[in-house]
């Protein structure tokens, strides 16, 4: 019987599937908001929980929340922000101020809106887990994807903020920075790259769960660096 529950964003991804898998797997009740998906309006077994909702409106966020609070035998203990998106384009003199913004959007709203929403409910049951993905990008930026390399260190500050204004409730707050994700989208936008040093999300997967469970309960502010050999 699962005694605990986790919102999975971004469930859907490449590296979301692993994520979930990974919390099923060690009995958490897992609610998965998926953006236009009809499909994912229905309840699903093993402690899964789909729904239908738009992570950039707050309405959808609260909604989704609310789902993750709704079993008072599973309270919720974490939050996971996976969503997000990546666009490469010129440099930042040929980057329209549409396409910076749109990365900003993509990656830190959902991020901000979903763990602003859980925040209390974390705080009433006593505390919990937040776990942000970022991206190497955050920290060793490369040229052509400004926005994107912006918007992923923007989840960063976001984060480590986070996980100083509410550490003294017992509320943690940790960012893993993954490097290139081993997904078939990926190795379709770069079918020549050596694969073999890219991470896989089955490896990202158990580094996630382990920041959103108590076994890493004295660990928050923390940048962890998921690179793989890449």
């Amino acid at each position: 019987m699962v005694e605990r529950s986790v919102v999975v964003t971004g469930g859907g991804g490449g590296l979301g599937g692993a994520v979930v898998g990974a919390f099923v797997e060690a009995g958490w009740r897992v609610v998965v908001p998926r953006r236009g998906d009809p499909a994912a309006s229905e309840p699903a077994a093993d402690g899964l929980v789909r729904l239908t909702a738009d992570l950039t409106d707050p309405a959808d966020v609260a909604r989704v929340v609310a789902a993750a609070v709704a079993d008072p035998a599973a309270p919720l203990q974490a939050v996971v922000n996976l969503v997000g998106g990546y666009a490469s384009g010129g440099l930042v003199h040929e980057t329209p101020v549409e396409e910076f913004e749109r990365m900003l959007t993509v990656n830190l709203r959902p991020t901000y809106l979903v763990t602003q929403a859980a925040l209390p409910h974390l705080v009433a049951a006593g505390g919990g887990a937040v776990v942000c993905v970022s991206a190497r990008a955050a920290v060793t930026p490369f040229p052509g994807a400004v926005g994107y390399v912006t918007a992923k260190a923007a989840v960063l500050a976001f984060a480590n903020a986070v996980a100083v204004e509410y550490r003294s409730r017992n509320v943690r707050c940790n960012t893993v920075l993954p490097s290139v994700i081993d997904t078939p989208a990926n190795r379709a936008a770069q079918p020549d790259a050596d694969h073999s040093r890219w991470v896989t999300p089955a490896e990202i997967a158990p580094v996630i769960r382990f920041l959103a469970s108590t076994d890493s309960a004295p660990t928050t502010g923390a940048t962890v660096p998921v690179y793989g050999r890449a």
